[in-house]
């Protein structure tokens, strides 16, 4: 899909479900949708990602803070 993107000189949003992808050279300047779970986030591939897993960019979890203390629960 990468290839025939770059022989015609297209950039397009490229969409995919697998975070587990290697990223390799050909993808650089292109941009890759990535599913997390609920939603494809959009994500610019520039050269130092190269090497790496597409899932590493894209958070799964939002992490919202600890839980309150709430006094009535205590002793």
């Amino acid at each position: 899909m990468i290839d025939k993107l770059n022989k015609k000189g297209e950039k397009e949003i490229i969409v995919t479900w697998s975070r587990a992808s290697t990223i390799i050279p050909t993808m650089i300047g292109h941009t890759i949708a990535i599913y997390n779970g609920r939603e494809h986030l959009p994500i610019y591939i520039i050269d130092r990602m190269v090497g790496h897993k597409l899932g590493e960019f894209t958070p799964t979890l939002n992490f919202e803070g600890h839980a309150k203390s709430y006094n009535k629960s205590r002793r």
